[in-house]
């Protein structure tokens, strides 16, 4: 992208503190920021919000990384996790809920947005099964090995437009001025 996806601006707003929001909205309670060694500017966007910040170690690290240190950071009751990208963050509110909701009602199973036909983003999985994401394994390893899998129809758009392209954040851009 250039520049760092997670400080690009959508309608005014760092799309981390777009994620941020939605989280809280939705009714996440201390959601948990994993940045690299060099994310001070992303710490500073979301300092105002009830967050607590994860640092990985290697500034050149893979998403599995950055799961591993949050999940290496979460209290010892925690028994499921969502994981949303900053490179979804138009998901809604209600999503959100909805998906944390559903874990909790089936908290062995992973939890997958599905809208027209297509797997999003954010996913919830079971705290037993991030404790397995070893160095090597990838989340979608775990995916690929899991014995449940719950899909959950939403109509939220924002589960599947990810902004991992100049062309992707000019469209995304788009949709929030549009809104």
């Amino acid at each position: 992208m250039g520049s760092c996806k997670q400080l690009l601006p959508l309608d005014g707003t760092a799309a981390v503190v777009h994620c941020v929001e939605t989280l809280l909205k939705g009714g996440m309670v201390e959601p948990l920021v994993v940045v690299s060694p060099d994310g001070d500017a992303v710490v500073e966007a979301v300092a105002a919000y009830p967050v607590r910040v994860v640092r990985t170690m290697d500034p050149e690290g893979e998403m599995a990384d950055s799961v591993r240190a949050g999940r290496d950071a979460l209290p010892p009751d925690a028994n499921g996790v969502m994981i949303a990208l900053c490179d979804h963050p138009l998901v809604s509110p209600e999503t959100v809920t909805r998906l944390a909701d559903t874990g909790r009602r089936d908290p062995d199973a992973i939890i997958i947005p599905v809208c027209d036909g297509r797997r999003g983003h954010p996913v919830v999985f079971p705290r037993r099964l991030l404790d397995g994401l070893n160095d090597g394994l990838t989340l979608r390893d775990l995916v690929h090995n899991a014995e449940e899998l719950r899909f959950v129809p939403i109509d939220d758009q924002g589960v599947l437009l990810e902004m991992d392209t100049p062309d992707d954040y000019r469209r995304l851009a788009g949709i929030c001025a549009d809104r």
